[in-house]
């Protein structure tokens, strides 16, 4: 069994910065595929970022395209999401996922089996 945990968001202000991080325990390997997602209130869970553990390709919603960094450190089995010029608009409660069956989807939520706990990010303007 797999578990991911999740690193505590926080407020921050416009134009600020914040990085989360997703630690995987229990039997893991540095081989999954990781991503993020993220759900505002009354809205469906959206897709952030990804990245892909064989190639280390990444990819980003068009949203948050070039103010966000997915990377991750296979030696300690964790991902991270460095979220910089932060907007009002990205407030959610942010959810990181594994992909252990190297599904071709990275940016649905039907890609992923597994998830984290969710960190609440609050912007305020």
């Amino acid at each position: 069994q797999v578990q991911l945990v999740q690193s505590e968001g926080g407020l921050v202000q416009a134009g600020g910065s914040l990085r989360l991080s997703c630690a995987a325990s229990g039997r893991t390997s540095s081989s999954y595929n990781m991503g993020w997602f993220r759900q505002a209130p009354g809205k469906e869970r959206a897709f952030v970022a990804a990245i892909r553990w064989s190639s280390g390709n990444t990819f980003y919603a068009d949203s948050v395209k070039g103010r966000f960094t997915i990377s991750r450190d296979n030696a300690k089995n964790t991902v991270y999401l460095q979220m910089n010029s932060l907007k009002p608009d990205d407030t959610a409660v942010y959810f990181c996922a594994a992909d252990r069956y190297y599904s071709v989807i990275y940016d649905k939520t039907n890609g992923y089996d597994c998830w984290g706990q969710g960190t609440q990010v609050t912007v305020s303007s």
